[in-house]
């Protein structure tokens, strides 16, 4: 049961690169989704089916082991939050292009999470993951809930606590930058769902404009009414055409630089949290170190063991995390650029479809002028 996951396991018996989200399937507002994945042994393949609740199970578990204090300078893979099957405005601004009801990019989103905690030399071991991608069980899927006094309380801890100073000039740089890319990257995931909704009613549009061009079509044997209903005709197929290619401008924009922009977002959101928490061990540990200078002698001992218990977890927390932000600028790189050559290549495609099309059109028009 998925329930029982909770022990730490030495390896995976997947392929992390072989993880597939294939399909997803909509049972009024619940969504299921099919991963398969490959067996590390070669005979075979896994095949799950799993509901968001599943997923949320799955990071619970791999986030909330507190008897392992390096876990705290993990950059944990982000999950994309729920999407929702008829989302409002106001769901589809926080939901981004996930909100756009389009299934390809949130299951490429998905399937990048998966791949990524299955990659993680750590978070590997979790028992949890090796039962999420090979059990048939769905024991898992009780929801897991947070309270919102935790919320409440968090909030107000990052409000005391982001400001503090750091000891070392490194982690202060990277907390620097991380506040400034944070912001550009979600600004720059708005500004093009904005491009992409455009283009998309652009498409809209055209459809609308190539339907209302056919009740200019009028039968009869007038010689003018007969070449001005196959004109109308004729330009009504160019502008089906354009809403055809504008659509398939749009759909390139969202699952390639689209969905990396809101993948890089959600990364930088995600290191963001990781260099939190080791702010917060910041903060213990000089008020630990406060408290053993200040302890009476009855209490020195103790004061001073967690004094050194507490410098050992954050040196642990600090090396882990330089680790993990090395990792993360190499591959925060290679996701982008693979986004933008995806796009160069499909919209490269789309473009030479559609000048195909409007140069048969535009031979159709000169035949018709002669």
């Amino acid at each position: 049961m998925m329930e029982e996951a909770k022990e730490a396991t030495p390896a995976l018996s997947v392929q992390s690169d072989s993880i597939k989200v294939t399909e997803v399937l909509k049972d009024g507002d619940t969504l299921t989704f099919l991963i398969v994945s490959q067996k590390l042994s070669g005979t075979g393949e896994y095949h799950v089916d799993r509901t968001y609740d599943d997923f949320e199970w799955l990071q619970h578990h791999i986030c909330s082991q507190e008897d392992a204090p390096a876990l705290q300078g993990v950059i944990f893979p982000p999950l994309p939050p729920k999407a929702q099957v008829n989302a409002s405005a106001k769901v589809m601004k926080q939901l981004g292009i996930f909100g756009l009801g389009e299934w390809q990019p949130y299951c490429k989103a998905l399937e990048t999470f998966l791949r990524q905690v299955a990659a993680h030399s750590t978070l590997s071991k979790n028992n949890a993951v090796e039962v999420f991608l090979t059990s048939s069980d769905p024991a898992g899927r009780n929801r897991v809930r947070k309270s919102i006094f935790n919320r409440l309380s968090h909030a107000v801890e990052e409000r005391r606590k982001e400001g503090h100073k750091d000891v070392d000039d490194y982690f202060q740089t990277e907390r620097d930058h991380n506040i400034l890319l944070t912001g550009c990257t979600k600004t720059a995931a708005e500004k093009f769902l904005d491009l992409v909704l455009t283009e998309q009613k652009i498409a809209v549009a055209c459809g609308h404009f190539s339907t209302a061009l056919h009740v200019f079509v009028e039968p009869g044997e007038d010689p003018a009414k007969q070449a001005f209903s196959k004109a109308c005709v004729k330009l009504s197929e160019v502008f089906e055409s354009l809403k055809n290619n504008m659509a398939s401008v749009a759909d390139n924009d969202v699952n390639t630089v689209g969905l990396g922009l809101e993948l890089d977002s959600l990364y930088q959101e995600s290191e963001k949290e990781m260099l939190f928490r080791r702010t917060c061990k910041l903060v213990e540990m000089e008020h630990a170190m406060k408290n053993a200078e200040k302890a009476k002698p009855a209490k020195k001992a103790a004061m001073n063991e967690a004094k050194r218990v507490s410098m050992e977890e954050f040196d642990l927390i600090s090396e882990v995390a330089k680790n993990e932000i090395k990792h993360f600028q190499t591959v925060r790189v290679e996701m982008l650029k693979q986004a933008l050559v995806q796009w160069c290549e499909k919209q490269l495609v789309t473009a030479k479809e559609g000048a195909d099309q409007f140069s048969q059109h535009l031979q159709a028009f000169k035949e018709m002028a002669e």
